[in-house]
Protein backbone atom coordinates (compact mmCIF):
# COMPACT_ATOMS: atom_id res chain seq x y z
CA UNK A 1 0.00 0.00 0.00
CA UNK A 2 2.77 2.44 0.93
CA UNK A 3 4.65 1.57 -2.25
CA UNK A 4 1.53 2.25 -4.31
CA UNK A 5 1.05 5.68 -2.77
CA UNK A 6 4.75 6.43 -3.24
CA UNK A 7 4.54 5.55 -6.94
CA UNK A 8 1.44 7.72 -7.37
CA UNK A 9 3.15 10.59 -5.60
CA UNK A 10 6.26 10.23 -7.76
CA UNK A 11 4.22 10.09 -10.98
CA UNK A 12 2.19 13.10 -9.93
CA UNK A 13 5.27 15.08 -8.98
CA UNK A 14 6.87 14.41 -12.37
CA UNK A 15 3.69 15.11 -14.36
CA UNK A 16 3.42 17.81 -16.99
CA UNK A 17 0.29 19.15 -15.25
CA UNK A 18 2.38 20.17 -12.21
CA UNK A 19 4.77 22.01 -14.51
CA UNK A 20 1.95 23.93 -16.23
CA UNK A 21 0.20 24.81 -12.95
CA UNK A 22 3.49 25.98 -11.40
CA UNK A 23 4.31 28.18 -14.38
CA UNK A 24 0.78 29.62 -14.36
CA UNK A 25 1.05 30.41 -10.65
CA UNK A 26 4.41 32.10 -11.20
CA UNK A 27 2.88 34.23 -13.97
CA UNK A 28 0.02 35.21 -11.63
CA UNK A 29 2.52 36.07 -8.88
CA UNK A 30 4.46 38.32 -11.26
CA UNK A 31 1.26 40.23 -12.08
CA UNK A 32 0.22 40.50 -8.41
CA UNK A 33 3.71 41.56 -7.38
CA UNK A 34 3.78 44.26 -10.06
CA UNK A 35 0.41 45.64 -8.95
CA UNK A 36 1.39 45.56 -5.28
CA UNK A 37 4.45 47.75 -5.82
CA UNK A 38 2.30 50.90 -5.64
CA UNK A 39 1.31 49.96 -2.08
CA UNK A 40 4.25 47.97 -0.75
CA UNK A 41 7.16 49.30 -2.80
CA UNK A 42 9.46 47.16 -4.93
CA UNK A 43 11.29 45.44 -2.09
CA UNK A 44 8.14 44.89 -0.02
CA UNK A 45 6.24 43.44 -2.96
CA UNK A 46 9.07 41.08 -3.92
CA UNK A 47 9.41 39.83 -0.34
CA UNK A 48 5.64 39.41 0.05
CA UNK A 49 4.88 37.64 -3.23
CA UNK A 50 8.05 36.22 -4.75
CA UNK A 51 10.25 35.29 -1.77
CA UNK A 52 7.64 33.92 0.59
CA UNK A 53 6.11 30.50 1.18
CA UNK A 54 2.55 31.82 1.42
CA UNK A 55 1.00 35.19 0.62
CA UNK A 56 -0.91 36.43 3.69
CA UNK A 57 -3.65 39.05 3.93
CA UNK A 58 -4.80 40.90 7.03
CA UNK A 59 -8.54 41.41 7.58
CA UNK A 60 -9.89 43.86 10.15
CA UNK A 61 -12.34 41.30 11.56
CA UNK A 62 -9.59 38.77 12.28
CA UNK A 63 -6.70 39.10 14.75
CA UNK A 64 -4.39 37.07 12.52
CA UNK A 65 -3.30 37.02 8.88
CA UNK A 66 -4.93 34.58 6.46
CA UNK A 67 -2.96 32.77 3.71
CA UNK A 68 -4.62 33.47 0.36
CA UNK A 69 -2.12 32.37 -2.29
CA UNK A 70 1.04 30.26 -2.58
CA UNK A 71 4.17 32.38 -2.52
CA UNK A 72 6.97 32.34 -5.04
CA UNK A 73 9.22 30.38 -2.69
CA UNK A 74 6.75 27.50 -2.44
CA UNK A 75 5.88 27.49 -6.16
CA UNK A 76 9.54 27.66 -7.16
CA UNK A 77 10.43 24.81 -4.82
CA UNK A 78 7.64 22.62 -6.26
CA UNK A 79 8.73 23.51 -9.80
CA UNK A 80 12.34 22.56 -9.01
CA UNK A 81 11.20 19.19 -7.61
CA UNK A 82 8.95 18.70 -10.65
CA UNK A 83 11.78 19.36 -13.11
CA UNK A 84 14.14 17.09 -11.19
CA UNK A 85 11.58 14.26 -11.05
CA UNK A 86 10.74 14.65 -14.74
CA UNK A 87 14.43 14.61 -15.60
CA UNK A 88 14.91 11.27 -13.83
CA UNK A 89 11.60 9.66 -14.86
CA UNK A 90 11.05 10.60 -18.49
CA UNK A 91 14.35 10.95 -20.23
CA UNK A 92 16.61 8.13 -21.29
CA UNK A 93 20.33 8.29 -20.70
CA UNK A 94 21.29 8.43 -24.38
CA UNK A 95 22.81 10.91 -26.80
CA UNK A 96 19.49 11.68 -28.50
CA UNK A 97 18.09 13.14 -25.28
CA UNK A 98 21.26 14.93 -24.15
CA UNK A 99 20.00 18.36 -25.21
CA UNK A 100 16.86 18.02 -23.10
CA UNK A 101 18.96 16.87 -20.15
CA UNK A 102 21.10 20.01 -20.40
CA UNK A 103 18.01 22.26 -20.70
CA UNK A 104 16.45 20.76 -17.58
CA UNK A 105 19.70 21.14 -15.66
CA UNK A 106 19.76 24.79 -16.70
CA UNK A 107 16.19 25.36 -15.50
CA UNK A 108 16.92 23.69 -12.16
CA UNK A 109 20.00 25.88 -11.68
CA UNK A 110 17.95 28.98 -12.54
CA UNK A 111 15.33 28.20 -9.87
CA UNK A 112 18.03 27.27 -7.35
CA UNK A 113 19.82 30.55 -8.06
CA UNK A 114 16.72 32.54 -7.10
CA UNK A 115 16.48 30.62 -3.81
CA UNK A 116 20.13 31.41 -3.06
CA UNK A 117 19.66 35.08 -3.96
CA UNK A 118 16.54 35.41 -1.83
CA UNK A 119 18.22 33.75 1.16
CA UNK A 120 21.80 35.03 1.08
CA UNK A 121 21.83 38.21 -1.02
CA UNK A 122 22.65 41.37 0.95
CA UNK A 123 22.10 44.82 -0.58
CA UNK A 124 23.92 47.79 0.90
CA UNK A 125 24.95 51.29 -0.16
CA UNK A 126 28.13 53.32 -0.09
CA UNK A 127 27.68 57.12 -0.12
CA UNK A 128 30.99 58.80 -0.76
CA UNK A 129 32.03 62.34 -1.69
CA UNK A 130 34.80 63.37 -4.06
CA UNK A 131 38.11 63.09 -2.23
CA UNK A 132 36.57 61.06 0.59
CA UNK A 133 37.64 57.55 1.62
CA UNK A 134 35.24 54.94 2.99
CA UNK A 135 35.87 51.46 4.36
CA UNK A 136 32.28 50.45 5.13
CA UNK A 137 28.90 50.00 3.46
CA UNK A 138 25.49 50.72 4.96
CA UNK A 139 22.30 48.70 4.91
CA UNK A 140 19.46 50.25 2.94
CA UNK A 141 16.80 49.40 5.54
CA UNK A 142 18.23 47.92 8.74
CA UNK A 143 19.44 50.12 11.59
CA UNK A 144 21.76 49.76 14.54
CA UNK A 145 22.41 51.53 17.82
CA UNK A 146 25.90 53.01 17.43
CA UNK A 147 27.91 53.55 20.62
CA UNK A 148 31.07 55.57 20.02
CA UNK A 149 33.83 56.01 22.60
CA UNK A 150 35.23 59.52 21.88
CA UNK A 151 37.52 59.75 24.92
CA UNK A 152 40.74 59.80 22.90
CA UNK A 153 40.65 62.67 20.32
CA UNK A 154 41.10 61.43 16.77
CA UNK A 155 40.77 57.79 17.80
CA UNK A 156 37.09 56.96 18.18
CA UNK A 157 36.08 53.39 18.96
CA UNK A 158 32.72 52.36 17.52
CA UNK A 159 30.38 49.59 18.63
CA UNK A 160 27.09 48.60 17.07
CA UNK A 161 23.97 46.83 18.38
CA UNK A 162 21.98 45.59 15.34
CA UNK A 163 18.26 46.13 14.99
CA UNK A 164 17.61 42.39 15.33
CA UNK A 165 18.90 42.46 18.94
CA UNK A 166 17.01 45.65 19.78
CA UNK A 167 13.75 44.04 18.63
CA UNK A 168 14.14 41.24 21.17
CA UNK A 169 13.91 43.74 24.02
CA UNK A 170 16.55 42.03 26.17
CA UNK A 171 19.73 43.24 27.82
CA UNK A 172 22.72 43.51 25.49
CA UNK A 173 26.31 43.40 26.74
CA UNK A 174 28.57 45.60 24.62
CA UNK A 175 31.75 43.55 23.97
CA UNK A 176 34.98 45.26 25.00
CA UNK A 177 33.22 47.73 27.32
CA UNK A 178 31.64 47.62 30.80
CA UNK A 179 28.33 48.79 29.31
CA UNK A 180 25.09 46.83 29.31
CA UNK A 181 22.08 48.22 27.45
CA UNK A 182 18.61 47.34 28.71
CA UNK A 183 16.18 47.73 25.79
CA UNK A 184 12.96 49.14 27.26
CA UNK A 185 11.05 49.41 23.99
CA UNK A 186 11.72 49.24 20.26
CA UNK A 187 9.84 51.08 17.49
CA UNK A 188 10.36 49.96 13.92
CA UNK A 189 8.76 53.27 12.94
CA UNK A 190 7.69 56.10 15.23
CA UNK A 191 6.24 59.60 15.22
CA UNK A 192 8.27 62.09 17.24
CA UNK A 193 6.90 65.44 18.41
CA UNK A 194 7.83 68.06 21.03
CA UNK A 195 6.33 67.33 24.44
CA UNK A 196 3.51 69.73 25.43
CA UNK A 197 2.20 70.51 28.95
CA UNK A 198 -0.93 68.51 28.17
CA UNK A 199 1.06 65.34 27.37
CA UNK A 200 2.05 62.73 29.95
CA UNK A 201 5.75 62.57 30.91
CA UNK A 202 8.08 61.20 28.29
CA UNK A 203 9.14 57.58 28.51
CA UNK A 204 12.76 58.81 28.43
CA UNK A 205 14.29 60.69 31.33
CA UNK A 206 17.75 61.49 29.93
CA UNK A 207 19.03 63.31 26.87
CA UNK A 208 16.84 64.90 24.21
CA UNK A 209 14.17 62.25 24.60
CA UNK A 210 13.02 63.72 27.93
CA UNK A 211 11.33 66.50 25.93
CA UNK A 212 10.02 64.34 23.08
CA UNK A 213 6.67 62.61 22.70
CA UNK A 214 6.98 59.27 20.90
CA UNK A 215 4.22 57.09 19.46
CA UNK A 216 4.30 53.98 17.31
CA UNK A 217 3.63 54.35 13.56
CA UNK A 218 3.08 51.90 10.70
CA UNK A 219 6.26 50.95 8.81
CA UNK A 220 6.75 52.77 5.52
CA UNK A 221 6.55 50.88 2.23
CA UNK A 222 7.56 53.40 -0.44
CA UNK A 223 11.09 53.10 -1.81
CA UNK A 224 11.82 56.81 -1.28
CA UNK A 225 10.73 56.78 2.36
CA UNK A 226 12.58 55.58 5.45
CA UNK A 227 11.40 54.40 8.84
CA UNK A 228 12.08 56.59 11.86
CA UNK A 229 13.46 53.65 13.77
CA UNK A 230 13.64 54.40 17.49
CA UNK A 231 14.35 52.69 20.79
CA UNK A 232 14.28 53.42 24.50
CA UNK A 233 17.48 52.10 26.06
CA UNK A 234 19.02 52.21 29.52
CA UNK A 235 22.83 52.08 29.67
CA UNK A 236 24.11 50.42 32.84
CA UNK A 237 27.75 50.14 33.93
CA UNK A 238 29.26 49.09 37.25
CA UNK A 239 25.82 48.68 38.75
CA UNK A 240 24.93 52.31 37.96
CA UNK A 241 22.09 53.29 35.62
CA UNK A 242 22.54 56.32 33.39
CA UNK A 243 18.82 56.79 32.77
CA UNK A 244 16.54 55.92 29.88
CA UNK A 245 17.52 57.44 26.53
CA UNK A 246 15.55 57.85 23.32
CA UNK A 247 17.68 56.99 20.29
CA UNK A 248 16.27 57.53 16.80
CA UNK A 249 17.53 58.25 13.30
CA UNK A 250 15.05 61.17 13.34
CA UNK A 251 17.09 62.92 16.07
CA UNK A 252 19.90 64.97 14.61
CA UNK A 253 21.54 66.25 17.78
CA UNK A 254 24.24 64.07 19.42
CA UNK A 255 23.67 62.50 22.85
CA UNK A 256 26.38 61.39 25.23
CA UNK A 257 27.11 60.28 28.77
CA UNK A 258 30.32 59.73 30.74
CA UNK A 259 31.33 56.64 32.70
CA UNK A 260 34.59 56.54 34.68
CA UNK A 261 36.10 59.29 32.55
CA UNK A 262 35.12 57.79 29.21
CA UNK A 263 32.59 59.59 27.00
CA UNK A 264 30.14 57.57 24.91
CA UNK A 265 27.97 58.94 22.09
CA UNK A 266 24.62 57.31 21.29
CA UNK A 267 23.02 57.38 17.85
CA UNK A 268 20.61 55.31 15.75
CA UNK A 269 21.99 54.92 12.25
CA UNK A 270 21.89 52.60 9.25
CA UNK A 271 23.72 49.38 10.00
CA UNK A 272 27.33 49.37 8.86
CA UNK A 273 29.42 46.51 7.49
CA UNK A 274 33.14 47.23 7.52
CA UNK A 275 35.38 46.18 4.62
CA UNK A 276 38.99 44.91 4.70
CA UNK A 277 39.87 47.55 2.09
CA UNK A 278 39.20 51.25 1.43
CA UNK A 279 37.51 53.02 -1.48
CA UNK A 280 38.38 56.61 -2.42
CA UNK A 281 36.22 58.60 -4.86
CA UNK A 282 38.62 60.49 -7.13
CA UNK A 283 36.10 61.86 -9.63
CA UNK A 284 32.35 61.74 -10.34
CA UNK A 285 30.99 62.52 -13.80
CA UNK A 286 27.40 63.41 -14.69
CA UNK A 287 27.11 63.63 -18.46
CA UNK A 288 24.01 64.84 -20.35
CA UNK A 289 23.07 64.95 -24.00
CA UNK A 290 24.15 68.26 -25.63
CA UNK A 291 21.53 70.97 -25.34
CA UNK A 292 19.35 68.97 -22.91
CA UNK A 293 19.18 67.92 -19.27
CA UNK A 294 18.63 64.28 -20.21
CA UNK A 295 21.18 62.07 -18.39
CA UNK A 296 23.63 60.33 -20.69
CA UNK A 297 26.03 58.70 -18.27
CA UNK A 298 26.96 58.56 -14.59
CA UNK A 299 30.40 57.34 -13.62
CA UNK A 300 32.63 57.18 -10.56
CA UNK A 301 36.39 56.92 -10.74
CA UNK A 302 37.42 55.18 -7.52
CA UNK A 303 40.72 54.05 -6.06
CA UNK A 304 40.89 50.65 -4.35
CA UNK A 305 43.42 50.31 -1.53
CA UNK A 306 43.84 46.81 -0.10
CA UNK A 307 47.02 46.65 2.08
CA UNK A 308 46.46 42.98 2.93
CA UNK A 309 46.89 42.09 -0.76
CA UNK A 310 49.27 44.93 -1.61
CA UNK A 311 46.77 46.18 -4.16
CA UNK A 312 46.45 49.81 -5.28
CA UNK A 313 44.47 50.52 -8.45
CA UNK A 314 41.92 52.84 -10.06
CA UNK A 315 38.58 51.55 -11.36
CA UNK A 316 35.87 53.35 -13.36
CA UNK A 317 32.31 52.39 -12.35
CA UNK A 318 29.53 53.47 -14.68
CA UNK A 319 26.08 52.41 -15.80
CA UNK A 320 25.96 48.72 -16.86
CA UNK A 321 29.63 48.38 -15.91
CA UNK A 322 29.90 47.50 -12.19
CA UNK A 323 32.97 46.65 -10.15
CA UNK A 324 33.15 43.08 -8.83
CA UNK A 325 35.60 42.88 -5.96
CA UNK A 326 36.07 40.57 -2.97
CA UNK A 327 32.61 38.97 -3.28
CA UNK A 328 30.75 42.29 -3.69
CA UNK A 329 29.45 44.10 -6.76
CA UNK A 330 29.50 47.91 -6.84
CA UNK A 331 26.88 49.52 -9.10
CA UNK A 332 26.48 53.20 -9.92
CA UNK A 333 23.11 53.97 -8.31
CA UNK A 334 22.65 57.70 -7.63
CA UNK A 335 24.35 61.02 -6.90
CA UNK A 336 23.85 64.27 -4.99
CA UNK A 337 25.32 67.44 -3.48
CA UNK A 338 25.84 69.14 -6.83
CA UNK A 339 27.51 66.13 -8.43
CA UNK A 340 30.09 65.83 -5.64
CA UNK A 341 28.44 62.82 -3.96
CA UNK A 342 28.24 59.38 -5.52
CA UNK A 343 25.94 56.65 -4.23
CA UNK A 344 27.04 53.11 -5.04
CA UNK A 345 24.73 50.15 -4.61
CA UNK A 346 26.81 47.28 -3.18
CA UNK A 347 25.42 43.77 -3.55
CA UNK A 348 26.79 40.60 -1.99
CA UNK A 349 25.27 37.55 -3.69
CA UNK A 350 27.09 34.19 -3.56
CA UNK A 351 24.90 32.87 -6.38
CA UNK A 352 25.38 35.71 -8.87
CA UNK A 353 26.95 33.41 -11.45
CA UNK A 354 24.10 30.87 -11.45
CA UNK A 355 21.73 32.81 -13.79
CA UNK A 356 24.55 33.15 -16.34
CA UNK A 357 25.40 29.46 -16.08
CA UNK A 358 21.72 28.62 -16.42
CA UNK A 359 21.30 30.71 -19.58
CA UNK A 360 24.40 29.16 -21.13
CA UNK A 361 23.19 25.63 -20.34
CA UNK A 362 19.67 26.27 -21.66
CA UNK A 363 21.02 27.81 -24.88
CA UNK A 364 23.54 25.00 -25.34
CA UNK A 365 20.91 22.35 -24.62
CA UNK A 366 18.48 23.81 -27.16
CA UNK A 367 21.21 24.02 -29.81
CA UNK A 368 22.21 20.41 -29.17
CA UNK A 369 18.59 19.22 -29.22
CA UNK A 370 17.73 21.09 -32.43
CA UNK A 371 20.99 19.97 -34.01
CA UNK A 372 20.26 16.30 -33.24
CA UNK A 373 16.67 16.68 -34.46
CA UNK A 374 17.84 18.39 -37.68
CA UNK A 375 20.43 15.68 -38.30
CA UNK A 376 17.83 12.97 -37.75
CA UNK A 377 15.43 14.72 -40.15
CA UNK A 378 18.10 15.05 -42.84
CA UNK A 379 18.96 11.34 -42.54
CA UNK A 380 15.30 10.38 -42.85
CA UNK A 381 14.93 12.56 -45.95
CA UNK A 382 18.01 11.01 -47.51
CA UNK A 383 16.77 7.52 -46.72
CA UNK A 384 13.41 8.31 -48.31
CA UNK A 385 15.04 9.66 -51.47
CA UNK A 386 17.29 6.61 -51.75
CA UNK A 387 14.28 4.31 -51.34
CA UNK A 388 12.43 6.16 -54.10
Amino acid sequence: MIRTYAIRFWNGLASLQVTIVSLALLMALVVLCTLAQTELGTLGAVNTYMRSILVFRHFEALPFAVPLFPGGGLVGFVLMLNLSAALVKRFDFNWAKSGLWVVHFGLIILVAGEFIAGTFQVETNMSIEVGQTANFVESARQFELAVTDTTVPGHAEEYGIPETLLRQGDSVQLPGTPLVFNVKRFFRNADLAPLTPADPPSQANAGIGANVKISEAAPVTAENEMNRTSALVEPVAGGHSYGTWLVSNALGAPQSFTHEGRTYLLAMRLRRFYLPYAVTLKKFSHDVYPGTQIPKNFSSLVHISNPAKGEERDVLIYMNQPLRYEGRTFYQASFGKGDTLSVLNVVSNPGWLLPYISCVLITLGLLVHFGITLRRSIRRRQATQEAL
